[in-house]
């Protein structure tokens, strides 16, 4: 099954990996900035559309099976979970997948 993002749109890879650590004082971790940057550029340049508003509720930790769950924010409100997974850490490299969530949850009244 294939990732239902941006509210319409299906990717055609299911997940992606990406690094871009910080060495912190118990090891490498992404911090939540640069996670939703990663996440947005993968999710506009996969599906043609502008960058996404992500934001993500803190750093992901290079261990693996750390997860985060991001949000999408669309420009009607509504929103779409992005969760995040640690695969794999190569000495200061951190590899993680994300599928969006299937369904997006309707904009606050």
């Amino acid at each position: 099954m294939r990732p239902h993002v941006c509210f319409g749109d299906r990717l055609d890879h299911p997940k992606w990996s990406s690094a871009s650590v910080s060495a912190g004082k118990t090891g490498p971790e992404l911090s939540s900035d640069e996670l939703a940057a990663w996440l947005a550029d993968k999710l506009a340049s996969t599906t043609g559309r502008p960058k996404p508003d992500i934001t993500c509720p803190e750093d992901l930790a290079g261990k693996v099976g750390a997860e985060t769950r991001c949000t999408l924010t669309a420009g009607d409100g509504s929103t779409l979970g992005v969760p995040a997974t640690v695969t794999s850490v190569d000495g200061e490299q951190i590899h993680y997948d994300f599928e969006a969530d299937e369904t997006a949850s309707p904009a606050p009244n």
